[in-house]
């Protein structure tokens, strides 16, 4: 049928032989799509990942990744209109869409960004500086991130079919780990779409990537310790896929990230109708009606002081009454449908289950107004507002209802608000609204165990905030406990999760040949050629500069302290600085140290460097008095090539010793150097 959807498979599209089972219209109940995986040769996507796939992406560079990712973004945020008019069958308004579909690739921007600033371009990555092992410089370690030879597996809710599969892939793919996707069958006729304009860009390599549409099948069967598993949904299904036996025993790597029940928190010190009140009330809201509540990061739990709880429900309610539901297209809509029959059906069982302990203080689970479709054939739901005041109850803190619905609880003081929250036994995200310097800080370490973000909201970053339910690329998505206990994006954390690190034993020069950073004991050029005369493309590892001997006087100091104003006592006072135990009398300026240094090793002619951009790591190990005399070392540390750029970053080892050989100073220094041919030759 031409509407049965395909996976790719091994570089090409494969076709079920069956009629497959139909996917409808969250909004009207029609036939979008059908789903079948019948055929698929999981095995053979599953070799062809590791034997083509990681092959291609391993002879690319972080930066070359990143590059790569850059252009896909942008190609696809040129088409996005396609998939905005697919995604409306789904039940999401345009704002729902562009969470979804514009948040995905702004994932991809953000991991592009990261690499290229975050890391070398190489295929290997430091972790930390080398660790001395003996005492005669002679044995060092150094650890190592490389990519991991395997496949990562990626398997996605329906909530968010769009940003669900780019937030997983972006990292795996920075990484050098080839994916296969597999959507949430309800929305994959939206992430086959998009999936299939990657394709078409052809700006992928070769087995990077596939798709899985339909039955998951014996995909865990077929993995390995080189292999990883990144599983959003159910708990319960989480639960079964952790028990597998090749994630038990083989050391497949699990990563899930669950259903959790979220909570906000209202600060003691909020008054009604003041501005923090109004955002925990407009938040709520938000979270309750974007996606129709569908979302792992919504709040299920508004906890606020108990003398405030009927301020809340009332402010809330007032919000809500101002929510239209409908039809994505129809005009004034606000809030579409849940993601099918099945979903608003589940929703409802938990609703009941809720109402155990809680009665319903806003909306009707059994009547909805729905404008610009039908209530009946459509999957939509009214939002719900539940008010608990049973102190021992169980289900607001046990149940989620995976839609519109959220329950309002009471709270005494900031260790109860604590304690309740943690009931929830471990959440993706909390927040709390407070001005208040003192309760943001207990309430926070209070909550921090139990989750994986937590934000404070106020006047001051309101307007910044991008809000409790967004999961943002350069932080860590996930949570302890029943949230799945795991971590998706963090930025180069998450690129991480999907390497392999490894500690390297050797010699400085096997250190630096492994990791092409020189470690200090590896071998040095001293050559006739000063190395700021050498140009990106002639620099090696290890080119070096002494510079010195310069004797620092007296009035140096006197002068350094005059033209900047640094007047520090250790600097201008001899009896005080007598009394110092650290100086015992007049010392340089650290920074003048520095400065006289600078002046030991700059070749002055105009030339390859381009430009000085920064000092890393500085320290001051040996106080530098009046009659000292200094010698520098300047050595090529690490060279970067920037692809887009005419030059690349060189970070030079810098250590300015005394006339004993003493160190005094030691740091990396920055610079940009041109190519061959670049700006400066």
């Amino acid at each position: 049928m031409s509407n049965l959807l395909q996976s790719y498979v091994q570089g090409r599209w494969h076709t079920a032989p069956d009629v497959g089972t139909p996917l409808l219209s969250a909004v009207d109940g029609h036939e979008v799509a059908r789903i079948s995986s019948t055929g698929v040769d999981v095995p053979g996507m599953i070799d062809y990942a590791r034997t083509v796939g990681g092959p291609a992406l391993a002879k690319l560079t972080f930066h070359e990744r990143a590059a790569a990712l850059k252009t896909l973004a942008a190609t696809l945020m040129a088409g996005k209109r396609e998939f905005y008019a697919l995604s409306a069958a789904t039940g999401a308004t345009e704002r729902d869409s562009a969470i979804d579909i514009d948040g995905g690739f702004g994932t991809l921007l953000s991991y592009a960004s990261k690499a290229r600033r975050e890391l070398p371009n190489d295929t290997v990555h430091l972790d930390g500086g080398p660790e001395p092992l003996g005492k005669k410089g002679s044995f060092f370690g150094q650890h190592i991130y490389t990519s991991r030879r395997g496949v990562a597996v990626q398997i996605n809710a329906f909530n968010f079919p769009v940003w669900g599969f780019l937030e997983k892939l972006a990292p795996a793919f920075i990484a050098g780990v080839p994916s296969i996707v597999k959507p949430a069958s309800q929305s994959a006729y939206l992430t086959e779409l998009v999936f299939r304009r990657i394709v078409e860009s052809g700006l992928l390599p070769e087995g990077s990537v596939q798709l899985l549409c339909g039955s998951a099948h014996d995909v865990l069967d077929h993995l390995g310790g080189q292999d990883s598993v990144a599983f959003t949904g159910s708990a319960d299904t989480a639960a079964t896929l952790r028990a597998h036996p090749n994630v038990v025993g083989a050391g497949v790597r699990f990563n899930a990230e669950a259903d959790s029940l979220n909570a906000s928190i209202l600060g003691a010190d909020v008054t009604t109708g003041s501005e923090e009140f109004d955002l925990f009330v407009k938040q709520l809201v938000t979270e309750m009606t974007v996606k129709a509540g569908q979302k792992c990061t919504a709040i299920r739990r508004a906890l606020v002081p108990e003398h405030l709880v009927d301020d809340v429900v009332a402010a809330t309610s007032a919000r809500l009454d101002k929510i239209v539901v409908g039809a994505p297209d129809a005009e004034g809509v606000t809030m579409g449908a849940l993601a099918s029959l099945e979903q608003r059906y589940e929703v409802l069982k938990s609703i009941r289950a809720l109402t155990k302990s809680a009665r319903i203080v806003h909306g009707d689970p059994d009547n909805v107004e729905v404008v610009g479709a039908d209530a009946e054939t459509g999957a939509f739901l009214s939002p719900i507002l539940l008010r608990c005041d049973d102190r021992d109850a169980t289900e607001p803190h046990d149940v989620e209802a995976f839609g519109p619905v959220s329950t309002v609880i009471g709270y005494r003081d900031a260790s109860d608000v604590i304690e309740l929250a943690a009931r929830g036994r471990g959440s993706l995200v909390a927040s709390l609204v407070t001005a208040d310097t003192d309760i943001a800080r207990e309430i926070v370490l209070g909550l921090a165990p139990y989750h994986g973000r937590v934000l404070v909201l106020n006047r001051e970053d309101a307007r910044e905030s991008t809000g409790h339910g967004s999961p943002l690329p350069v932080l860590v998505h996930g949570g302890p406990g029943r949230a799945g206990g795991g971590e998706e994006l963090g930025g180069i954390r998450g690129v991480l999760h999907h390497m392999q690190r490894t500690a390297i034993q050797g010699t400085p020069n096997i250190l630096t040949a492994v990791g092409r950073r020189w470690v200090p004991g590896a071998d040095k050029i001293e050559g006739e050629v000063h190395p700021f005369r050498k140009n990106l493309a002639e620099l090696t590892l290890g080119d070096t500069i002494v510079g010195g001997p310069r004797q620092v006087e007296l009035a140096d100091i006197e002068h350094f302290a005059e033209f900047t104003g640094d007047t520090f006592y250790a600097h201008t006072d001899p009896e005080a600085a007598a009394a110092n135990p650290l100086f015992g009398g007049i010392v340089a300026h650290g920074y003048l140290v520095v400065s006289l240094a600078a002046g030991l090793f700059v070749d002055p002619a105009p030339g390859p460097v381009l430009a000085n951009f920064g000092v890393d790591n500085l320290r001051f190990l040996t106080p530098v008095k009046a009659g000292d005399t200094l010698t520098v070392t300047l050595t090529a540390k690490q060279i970067t090539p920037r692809a887009s750029a005419d030059y690349g970053e060189v970070r030079w080892d810098a250590v300015v010793t005394n006339q004993n050989g003493d160190p005094v100073a030691t740091y990396d220094v920055l610079t940009l150097v041109a190519k061959p041919n670049g700006e400066g030759q």
